[in-house]
């Protein structure tokens, strides 16, 4: 019990944000509840996005009413390849990966095939509200499949990594990339296996990676070193960061996106409650950059590419022990 209690109160005195403090003086104060909606709902992110510029992955369809999942085999016919996933999902939970098709179906990641009669039934579930916030009613996305920058490769199993940054009044604060496991299906979740390697804010190279709350050196699927891998358009990938509190009216919150070998840097999703863990894998607490952050009032007038090069001056270098 006391050894628990010395944990926590050394934890707090080194500045690491917990969910209580974040949720107290960073969500309630910053991000108001009718702005939610703008990011839990994937495809009005993406709506948003595009008007303002900001590159996403290609909407190809969306699914609305039970009537539209018949016609979903004939609409995907067009496609070699393919995503489905809820517009009001989380987690990853509810997104179904196609790399290919054959007279036997389609082909997921990971070499299971899914009959169109079974992507029927998967799209019946999302509008049914099985893998939504809240499990209220929902509608089924389906995007172009990207395709991971090359540079990923060695430390990716099968699935897309990406590039989670958080940003408080549009200035990055912490970075981490997340890379898919055998462990987590494919998919860049930390929660579902995923590995979390943090990034050095002023370079966009990788430091200390984190899998399962422990700190590792390797991938546990290719064996190949995680630190030390550079990130390209680290710069765009910032500017993206930095403008997206401005598309939702969120002051803090995170950014999630990907790079598509073709298409370059694209922005996935936004999240209004981003996780803690990014602390574990940049081994760097939130509270003294988020404070610094407060307490320096002349941000309100600065440009996106001062706030970026505010974050690397103050934020970057190596990851602390």
């Amino acid at each position: 019990m006391w050894n628990f209690i010395h944990n926590w109160r050394e934890l707090r005195q080194r500045g690491v944000l917990g969910i209580n403090r974040r949720n107290a003086e960073y969500l309630l104060p910053l991000n108001h509840r009718q702005d939610y909606p703008l990011v839990d709902n994937k495809l009005k992110t993406k709506q948003l996005a595009s008007a303002a510029g900001v590159a996403v992955p290609k909407l190809l369809g969306v699914v609305q009413v039970q009537q539209q999942v018949r016609r979903l085999p004939s609409f995907l016919d067009r496609f070699s390849d393919f995503v489905v996933k809820p517009a009001c999902g989380s987690g990853g939970n509810g997104i179904v990966v196609c790399s290919g098709r054959s007279p036997a179906g389609y082909h997921k990641i990971g070499g299971a095939i899914l009959a169109p009669d079974a992507i029927c039934e998967h799209a019946y579930d999302i509008l049914a509200g099985m893998h939504s916030l809240g499990g209220m009613p929902d509608v089924a996305l389906i995007e172009e499949r990207v395709e991971f920058d090359t540079v990923f490769a060695p430390v990716t199993y099968q699935g897309v990594p990406d590039i989670r940054v958080i940003i408080l009044h549009g200035v990055p604060v912490m970075a981490m990339l997340r890379l898919p496991t055998r462990e987590s299906n494919g998919k860049a979740n930390l929660h579902q296996g995923a590995i979390g390697a943090g990034l050095n804010l002023a370079t966009g190279c990788t430091m200390t990676a984190v899998w399962h709350g422990r700190i590792i050196a390797s991938h546990p699927d290719t064996g190949q070193a995680v630190s030390g891998l550079q990130v390209p358009h680290w710069d765009e990938i910032l500017g993206i960061a930095s403008r997206c509190g401005s598309l939702c009216g969120l002051g803090y919150l995170g950014a999630d996106l990907v790079l598509d070998r073709h298409r370059g840097p694209l922005l996935l999703e936004l999240n209004a409650r981003p996780g803690l863990g990014i602390q574990l894998a940049n081994r760097a607490p939130l509270l003294p950059r988020l404070r610094l952050i407060k307490k320096t009032p002349s941000l309100a007038h600065f440009t996106p590419t001062d706030k970026i090069r505010f974050a690397k001056d103050h934020f970057g270098g190596p990851a602390t022990t």
